[in-house]
Protein backbone atom coordinates (compact mmCIF):
# COMPACT_ATOMS: atom_id res chain seq x y z
CA UNK A 1 0.00 0.00 0.00
CA UNK A 2 1.38 3.25 -0.83
CA UNK A 3 2.78 5.66 1.95
CA UNK A 4 -0.31 7.83 3.75
CA UNK A 5 -0.71 11.37 2.04
CA UNK A 6 0.46 14.28 4.28
CA UNK A 7 -3.00 15.62 4.12
CA UNK A 8 -4.49 11.84 4.80
CA UNK A 9 -2.36 12.38 7.96
CA UNK A 10 -3.57 15.60 9.05
CA UNK A 11 -6.63 14.72 8.44
CA UNK A 12 -6.07 11.64 10.89
CA UNK A 13 -4.39 13.50 13.38
CA UNK A 14 -7.74 15.93 13.56
CA UNK A 15 -10.02 12.62 13.58
CA UNK A 16 -8.56 10.41 15.46
CA UNK A 17 -9.30 10.95 18.80
CA UNK A 18 -12.80 11.82 17.88
CA UNK A 19 -12.62 7.96 16.78
CA UNK A 20 -10.94 7.29 20.11
CA UNK A 21 -14.25 8.68 21.78
CA UNK A 22 -16.89 7.02 19.58
CA UNK A 23 -15.25 3.81 19.92
CA UNK A 24 -15.70 4.10 24.07
CA UNK A 25 -19.50 3.94 24.19
CA UNK A 26 -20.20 2.04 20.98
CA UNK A 27 -22.18 -0.82 22.14
CA UNK A 28 -24.04 1.40 24.92
CA UNK A 29 -25.12 3.58 22.07
CA UNK A 30 -26.76 0.65 19.93
CA UNK A 31 -28.03 -1.86 23.06
CA UNK A 32 -29.92 1.79 24.26
CA UNK A 33 -30.74 3.38 21.22
CA UNK A 34 -28.82 6.60 21.02
CA UNK A 35 -28.71 8.13 18.15
CA UNK A 36 -25.29 9.89 17.25
CA UNK A 37 -25.97 13.32 16.67
CA UNK A 38 -23.29 14.62 19.11
CA UNK A 39 -20.65 12.30 16.98
CA UNK A 40 -21.73 13.23 13.61
CA UNK A 41 -21.89 16.95 14.97
CA UNK A 42 -18.42 16.83 15.97
CA UNK A 43 -16.93 14.85 12.52
CA UNK A 44 -18.55 17.68 10.96
CA UNK A 45 -17.00 20.31 12.92
CA UNK A 46 -13.41 18.54 12.44
CA UNK A 47 -14.00 18.96 8.61
CA UNK A 48 -15.95 15.71 8.05
CA UNK A 49 -18.44 17.33 5.58
CA UNK A 50 -15.82 18.36 3.04
CA UNK A 51 -12.77 15.87 3.03
CA UNK A 52 -13.35 15.56 -0.72
CA UNK A 53 -13.61 19.32 -1.51
CA UNK A 54 -9.99 20.40 -3.20
CA UNK A 55 -7.35 21.80 -0.96
CA UNK A 56 -8.16 25.27 -3.02
CA UNK A 57 -11.80 25.39 -1.78
CA UNK A 58 -11.43 25.13 1.38
CA UNK A 59 -11.33 21.24 2.11
CA UNK A 60 -9.17 18.50 2.82
CA UNK A 61 -8.49 17.42 -0.61
CA UNK A 62 -8.31 13.67 -0.25
CA UNK A 63 -8.34 11.25 -2.83
CA UNK A 64 -10.97 7.85 -2.54
CA UNK A 65 -8.03 6.02 -1.83
CA UNK A 66 -7.33 8.50 1.24
CA UNK A 67 -11.06 8.93 2.15
CA UNK A 68 -11.71 5.13 2.19
CA UNK A 69 -8.57 4.95 5.02
CA UNK A 70 -11.14 7.35 6.59
CA UNK A 71 -14.12 5.65 6.54
CA UNK A 72 -12.13 2.11 7.94
CA UNK A 73 -10.80 3.50 10.61
CA UNK A 74 -14.25 5.40 11.59
CA UNK A 75 -16.15 2.37 10.87
CA UNK A 76 -13.82 0.65 13.35
CA UNK A 77 -15.33 2.79 16.08
CA UNK A 78 -18.63 2.70 14.95
CA UNK A 79 -19.78 1.09 11.83
CA UNK A 80 -23.18 3.35 11.76
CA UNK A 81 -20.61 6.30 11.21
CA UNK A 82 -19.44 5.35 7.91
CA UNK A 83 -22.96 4.46 6.38
CA UNK A 84 -24.56 7.77 7.69
CA UNK A 85 -22.48 9.74 5.67
CA UNK A 86 -22.88 7.68 2.29
CA UNK A 87 -25.36 9.68 1.57
CA UNK A 88 -23.24 12.84 1.15
CA UNK A 89 -20.20 11.47 0.58
CA UNK A 90 -21.76 10.59 -3.53
CA UNK A 91 -23.84 13.84 -3.50
CA UNK A 92 -20.28 15.32 -2.66
CA UNK A 93 -18.93 13.57 -5.41
CA UNK A 94 -21.74 14.22 -8.13
CA UNK A 95 -20.92 17.85 -7.45
CA UNK A 96 -17.00 17.72 -8.06
CA UNK A 97 -17.46 15.82 -11.03
CA UNK A 98 -20.40 18.53 -12.25
CA UNK A 99 -19.27 21.36 -14.40
CA UNK A 100 -18.30 24.27 -13.00
CA UNK A 101 -21.18 26.80 -12.32
CA UNK A 102 -22.32 29.06 -9.82
CA UNK A 103 -24.72 26.26 -8.46
CA UNK A 104 -21.38 24.30 -8.18
CA UNK A 105 -19.44 26.70 -6.16
CA UNK A 106 -22.52 26.93 -3.44
CA UNK A 107 -22.85 23.20 -2.78
CA UNK A 108 -18.93 22.99 -2.51
CA UNK A 109 -18.97 26.12 -0.14
CA UNK A 110 -21.57 24.33 2.19
CA UNK A 111 -19.73 21.06 1.94
CA UNK A 112 -16.65 23.39 3.94
CA UNK A 113 -19.44 25.19 6.03
CA UNK A 114 -20.61 21.84 7.61
CA UNK A 115 -24.15 20.92 5.39
CA UNK A 116 -23.98 17.69 5.07
CA UNK A 117 -27.08 15.61 2.90
CA UNK A 118 -28.78 12.58 3.29
CA UNK A 119 -30.31 9.64 1.08
CA UNK A 120 -33.92 9.22 -0.09
CA UNK A 121 -33.78 7.45 -2.88
CA UNK A 122 -35.95 3.80 -1.71
CA UNK A 123 -39.66 3.13 -1.31
CA UNK A 124 -41.33 0.34 -0.12
CA UNK A 125 -44.97 -0.38 -1.71
CA UNK A 126 -46.20 -0.82 -5.13
CA UNK A 127 -43.78 1.55 -7.04
CA UNK A 128 -42.88 -0.40 -10.43
CA UNK A 129 -38.64 -1.43 -10.84
CA UNK A 130 -36.92 1.65 -12.30
CA UNK A 131 -39.97 4.15 -11.44
CA UNK A 132 -40.59 6.45 -8.04
CA UNK A 133 -44.21 7.57 -7.05
CA UNK A 134 -42.41 10.63 -5.17
CA UNK A 135 -42.74 13.51 -7.97
CA UNK A 136 -41.88 16.73 -8.53
CA UNK A 137 -44.19 19.24 -9.51
CA UNK A 138 -43.91 22.64 -10.89
CA UNK A 139 -46.63 25.71 -9.57
CA UNK A 140 -47.16 28.81 -9.66
CA UNK A 141 -44.90 29.26 -6.45
CA UNK A 142 -42.61 26.93 -7.48
CA UNK A 143 -41.28 23.25 -7.25
CA UNK A 144 -43.09 21.01 -4.49
CA UNK A 145 -42.15 17.54 -3.77
CA UNK A 146 -44.70 15.05 -2.63
CA UNK A 147 -44.46 11.27 -1.74
CA UNK A 148 -42.93 8.74 1.13
CA UNK A 149 -39.45 7.06 0.97
CA UNK A 150 -37.75 4.78 3.00
CA UNK A 151 -34.34 3.44 4.06
CA UNK A 152 -33.38 7.12 4.28
CA UNK A 153 -30.09 6.67 5.67
CA UNK A 154 -28.08 9.27 7.39
CA UNK A 155 -31.04 12.11 6.69
CA UNK A 156 -32.05 11.94 10.37
CA UNK A 157 -28.63 14.12 11.12
CA UNK A 158 -28.91 16.10 8.03
CA UNK A 159 -29.33 19.49 6.71
CA UNK A 160 -30.53 18.06 3.08
CA UNK A 161 -31.41 14.98 1.49
CA UNK A 162 -31.25 13.51 -2.16
CA UNK A 163 -34.66 12.81 -2.95
CA UNK A 164 -35.06 10.60 -6.56
CA UNK A 165 -38.62 11.80 -7.98
CA UNK A 166 -40.67 11.42 -11.46
CA UNK A 167 -41.40 14.75 -13.09
CA UNK A 168 -45.38 15.02 -12.84
CA UNK A 169 -45.54 16.51 -16.20
CA UNK A 170 -42.85 14.55 -18.38
CA UNK A 171 -42.37 11.56 -16.52
CA UNK A 172 -38.60 12.05 -16.39
CA UNK A 173 -36.64 10.75 -13.67
CA UNK A 174 -35.32 13.23 -11.47
CA UNK A 175 -33.26 14.06 -8.12
CA UNK A 176 -34.19 17.03 -6.07
CA UNK A 177 -32.07 18.28 -3.32
CA UNK A 178 -34.58 19.46 -0.17
CA UNK A 179 -33.99 21.00 3.01
CA UNK A 180 -35.12 19.03 6.01
CA UNK A 181 -36.29 21.86 8.22
CA UNK A 182 -38.75 22.87 6.47
CA UNK A 183 -42.76 21.94 7.27
CA UNK A 184 -43.85 19.92 4.38
CA UNK A 185 -40.63 17.56 5.69
CA UNK A 186 -41.02 14.54 8.52
CA UNK A 187 -38.48 12.38 9.56
CA UNK A 188 -38.93 9.32 11.32
CA UNK A 189 -36.54 7.20 13.12
CA UNK A 190 -38.25 3.94 12.64
CA UNK A 191 -35.83 1.99 10.77
CA UNK A 192 -36.10 -1.88 12.36
CA UNK A 193 -33.56 -3.79 11.35
CA UNK A 194 -31.14 -5.85 13.71
CA UNK A 195 -28.35 -4.02 12.77
CA UNK A 196 -26.76 -0.89 12.17
CA UNK A 197 -29.63 1.07 14.20
CA UNK A 198 -28.39 4.05 14.21
CA UNK A 199 -28.00 5.11 10.75
CA UNK A 200 -31.65 6.53 10.47
CA UNK A 201 -32.93 4.44 7.34
CA UNK A 202 -36.27 4.68 8.42
CA UNK A 203 -39.18 6.77 6.89
CA UNK A 204 -39.20 10.38 5.33
CA UNK A 205 -43.00 12.50 4.25
CA UNK A 206 -42.87 14.94 2.12
CA UNK A 207 -46.10 16.94 1.79
CA UNK A 208 -45.69 20.03 -0.11
CA UNK A 209 -41.59 20.11 0.09
CA UNK A 210 -40.53 23.29 -1.20
CA UNK A 211 -37.15 22.62 -3.22
CA UNK A 212 -34.88 25.34 -5.48
CA UNK A 213 -35.33 25.44 -9.13
CA UNK A 214 -31.69 24.80 -9.60
CA UNK A 215 -32.00 21.86 -7.45
CA UNK A 216 -34.15 19.67 -9.67
CA UNK A 217 -31.53 17.93 -12.13
CA UNK A 218 -32.12 14.76 -14.00
CA UNK A 219 -30.95 11.84 -12.66
CA UNK A 220 -29.15 10.71 -16.14
CA UNK A 221 -27.13 13.57 -15.70
CA UNK A 222 -25.60 12.30 -12.36
CA UNK A 223 -22.18 10.63 -12.18
CA UNK A 224 -21.49 7.33 -13.89
CA UNK A 225 -19.36 5.18 -10.73
CA UNK A 226 -22.13 6.23 -7.93
CA UNK A 227 -22.58 2.92 -7.55
CA UNK A 228 -19.60 1.60 -7.06
CA UNK A 229 -18.82 4.20 -5.09
CA UNK A 230 -22.15 3.39 -3.01
CA UNK A 231 -20.42 0.00 -2.81
CA UNK A 232 -17.24 1.07 -1.50
CA UNK A 233 -18.73 2.86 1.32
CA UNK A 234 -20.42 -0.42 2.38
CA UNK A 235 -17.12 -2.47 1.76
CA UNK A 236 -15.62 0.02 3.97
CA UNK A 237 -18.19 -0.41 6.75
CA UNK A 238 -17.09 -4.27 6.64
CA UNK A 239 -13.79 -3.64 6.66
CA UNK A 240 -14.29 -1.90 10.14
CA UNK A 241 -16.59 -4.40 11.42
CA UNK A 242 -13.69 -6.95 10.88
CA UNK A 243 -11.43 -4.72 12.18
CA UNK A 244 -13.30 -4.31 15.37
CA UNK A 245 -13.69 -7.89 15.69
CA UNK A 246 -10.05 -8.65 15.53
CA UNK A 247 -9.74 -5.85 18.80
CA UNK A 248 -12.59 -7.65 20.51
CA UNK A 249 -11.39 -11.63 19.83
CA UNK A 250 -7.80 -10.37 21.27
CA UNK A 251 -9.16 -8.48 23.78
CA UNK A 252 -11.39 -11.54 25.05
CA UNK A 253 -8.91 -13.91 24.65
CA UNK A 254 -6.07 -12.54 26.33
CA UNK A 255 -8.12 -12.06 29.71
CA UNK A 256 -9.59 -15.32 29.97
CA UNK A 257 -8.51 -16.79 33.26
CA UNK A 258 -10.63 -20.21 32.43
CA UNK A 259 -9.85 -22.89 30.71
CA UNK A 260 -11.26 -26.61 29.69
CA UNK A 261 -10.09 -29.61 31.13
CA UNK A 262 -9.51 -30.84 27.73
CA UNK A 263 -7.97 -27.92 26.45
CA UNK A 264 -4.41 -27.49 24.98
CA UNK A 265 -2.85 -25.10 27.70
CA UNK A 266 -3.38 -23.79 30.54
CA UNK A 267 -3.85 -19.86 29.66
CA UNK A 268 -6.40 -19.52 26.93
CA UNK A 269 -4.08 -16.84 25.37
CA UNK A 270 -1.51 -19.73 24.73
CA UNK A 271 -3.80 -22.22 23.12
CA UNK A 272 -3.02 -23.45 19.86
CA UNK A 273 -6.69 -24.06 18.51
CA UNK A 274 -7.69 -20.62 19.71
CA UNK A 275 -4.67 -18.58 17.82
CA UNK A 276 -5.48 -20.29 14.98
CA UNK A 277 -8.76 -18.85 14.99
CA UNK A 278 -7.62 -15.37 16.12
CA UNK A 279 -5.28 -15.62 13.25
CA UNK A 280 -7.95 -16.37 11.19
CA UNK A 281 -9.71 -13.59 12.19
CA UNK A 282 -7.32 -11.04 11.75
CA UNK A 283 -6.09 -12.61 8.19
CA UNK A 284 -9.87 -11.61 7.46
CA UNK A 285 -9.47 -8.10 8.88
CA UNK A 286 -6.32 -7.78 6.53
CA UNK A 287 -7.76 -8.95 3.11
CA UNK A 288 -11.15 -6.61 3.92
CA UNK A 289 -8.76 -4.04 4.36
CA UNK A 290 -6.89 -4.61 1.11
CA UNK A 291 -9.36 -4.97 -0.73
CA UNK A 292 -11.26 -1.83 0.07
CA UNK A 293 -8.30 0.14 -0.96
CA UNK A 294 -8.03 -2.06 -4.13
CA UNK A 295 -11.46 -1.28 -5.14
CA UNK A 296 -10.72 2.38 -3.76
CA UNK A 297 -8.07 2.70 -6.56
CA UNK A 298 -9.98 1.72 -9.10
CA UNK A 299 -12.98 3.99 -8.56
CA UNK A 300 -10.52 7.13 -8.37
CA UNK A 301 -9.61 6.07 -12.11
CA UNK A 302 -12.90 6.60 -12.70
CA UNK A 303 -12.94 9.91 -10.60
CA UNK A 304 -10.02 10.94 -13.22
CA UNK A 305 -11.75 10.06 -15.90
CA UNK A 306 -14.75 11.94 -15.82
CA UNK A 307 -14.27 15.11 -16.78
CA UNK A 308 -14.07 13.09 -20.40
CA UNK A 309 -17.51 11.43 -20.11
CA UNK A 310 -18.99 8.74 -22.88
CA UNK A 311 -15.12 8.72 -24.21
CA UNK A 312 -13.35 5.08 -24.47
CA UNK A 313 -11.16 5.50 -21.50
CA UNK A 314 -14.04 6.85 -19.38
CA UNK A 315 -16.40 3.39 -20.06
CA UNK A 316 -13.29 0.94 -19.43
CA UNK A 317 -13.14 2.43 -15.88
CA UNK A 318 -15.96 3.10 -15.18
CA UNK A 319 -16.80 -0.60 -15.93
CA UNK A 320 -13.55 -1.48 -13.85
CA UNK A 321 -15.23 0.08 -10.70
CA UNK A 322 -18.72 -1.64 -11.15
CA UNK A 323 -16.48 -5.07 -11.39
CA UNK A 324 -13.92 -4.18 -8.71
CA UNK A 325 -16.57 -3.04 -6.41
CA UNK A 326 -18.90 -5.76 -7.11
CA UNK A 327 -15.91 -8.14 -6.69
CA UNK A 328 -15.44 -7.03 -3.59
CA UNK A 329 -18.59 -6.96 -1.84
CA UNK A 330 -18.57 -10.88 -3.20
CA UNK A 331 -15.77 -11.75 -0.97
CA UNK A 332 -16.47 -9.60 2.04
CA UNK A 333 -20.13 -10.34 2.27
CA UNK A 334 -19.07 -13.90 3.11
CA UNK A 335 -16.15 -13.95 5.18
CA UNK A 336 -17.00 -10.54 7.44
CA UNK A 337 -20.10 -12.58 8.84
CA UNK A 338 -18.24 -15.78 9.22
CA UNK A 339 -15.74 -14.11 11.24
CA UNK A 340 -18.32 -12.24 13.46
CA UNK A 341 -19.48 -15.83 14.25
CA UNK A 342 -15.97 -17.61 14.34
CA UNK A 343 -14.95 -15.30 17.26
CA UNK A 344 -17.50 -17.51 19.09
CA UNK A 345 -15.39 -20.68 18.94
CA UNK A 346 -12.38 -18.81 20.67
CA UNK A 347 -14.55 -18.01 23.63
CA UNK A 348 -16.64 -19.97 26.49
CA UNK A 349 -20.56 -19.32 27.13
CA UNK A 350 -19.19 -15.44 28.59
CA UNK A 351 -18.37 -14.51 25.08
CA UNK A 352 -22.51 -14.23 24.39
CA UNK A 353 -22.98 -11.81 27.69
CA UNK A 354 -25.18 -9.17 26.22
CA UNK A 355 -22.83 -7.39 28.69
CA UNK A 356 -20.11 -7.81 26.04
CA UNK A 357 -22.55 -7.40 23.12
CA UNK A 358 -19.99 -9.10 20.58
CA UNK A 359 -23.27 -10.53 18.58
CA UNK A 360 -23.54 -6.90 17.31
CA UNK A 361 -20.33 -7.26 14.87
CA UNK A 362 -22.84 -9.60 13.09
CA UNK A 363 -25.68 -8.02 13.65
CA UNK A 364 -23.99 -5.24 11.85
CA UNK A 365 -21.93 -7.08 9.12
CA UNK A 366 -25.42 -9.15 8.36
CA UNK A 367 -27.49 -6.00 7.84
CA UNK A 368 -24.66 -4.16 5.95
CA UNK A 369 -24.45 -7.18 3.18
CA UNK A 370 -28.41 -7.63 2.80
CA UNK A 371 -28.28 -3.95 1.01
CA UNK A 372 -27.22 -5.62 -2.32
CA UNK A 373 -27.54 -9.12 -2.66
CA UNK A 374 -24.25 -10.32 -3.51
CA UNK A 375 -25.56 -13.47 -5.49
CA UNK A 376 -26.94 -10.81 -8.23
CA UNK A 377 -23.43 -9.25 -8.28
CA UNK A 378 -21.45 -12.53 -8.62
CA UNK A 379 -23.90 -13.69 -11.78
CA UNK A 380 -22.86 -10.23 -13.10
CA UNK A 381 -18.84 -10.50 -12.52
CA UNK A 382 -19.37 -14.40 -14.06
CA UNK A 383 -20.99 -12.51 -17.10
CA UNK A 384 -18.51 -10.18 -17.65
CA UNK A 385 -15.91 -12.44 -16.70
CA UNK A 386 -16.71 -15.15 -18.99
CA UNK A 387 -18.72 -13.58 -21.76
CA UNK A 388 -17.14 -9.50 -21.58
CA UNK A 389 -20.67 -8.21 -20.61
CA UNK A 390 -21.13 -4.72 -19.65
CA UNK A 391 -22.40 -4.06 -15.94
CA UNK A 392 -25.29 -1.59 -15.67
CA UNK A 393 -24.39 1.27 -13.59
CA UNK A 394 -27.34 1.87 -11.66
CA UNK A 395 -29.20 -0.53 -9.62
CA UNK A 396 -33.24 -0.33 -8.68
CA UNK A 397 -36.12 -1.73 -6.66
CA UNK A 398 -39.32 -2.76 -6.49
CA UNK A 399 -42.31 -4.24 -8.48
CA UNK A 400 -41.60 -5.94 -11.87
CA UNK A 401 -43.31 -4.45 -14.72
CA UNK A 402 -45.24 -7.62 -15.78
CA UNK A 403 -46.96 -7.98 -12.25
CA UNK A 404 -47.84 -4.29 -11.89
CA UNK A 405 -49.31 -4.66 -15.23
CA UNK A 406 -51.03 -7.53 -14.38
CA UNK A 407 -52.31 -5.80 -11.04
CA UNK A 408 -53.37 -3.13 -12.56
CA UNK A 409 -55.48 -4.76 -15.40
Amino acid sequence: MPAASDRLEAVLERLRPIFDTVALDSYSRERDHLLLREQVTRLVDAGFASLRVPVERGGAGLSIPELARVLTELATADSNLPQIFRGHIAFVEDRLTASESPERDAWLDRFVDGEIVGNAWSEVGSATVGTSQTTVTHTDDGYIVNGSKYYTTGSIYADWTDVTATDSETGASLTALVRIDQPGVTVRDDWNGFGQQLTGTGTIIFENARVEPNEVRLFESRFRYQTALYQLVLLTVLAGVASSIEADAATQIASRKRTYSHANADLVRHDAQILGVAGEISAVAFTADATVQHVAEVVQRAFETASERDSDEDRSANVAAEIASAQGQIVLSKLVPEVATRVFDALGASGVSRDVGLDRHWRNARTVVSHNPWIYKARIVGDWSVNGTSPEYVWNIGIAKTESAAASG
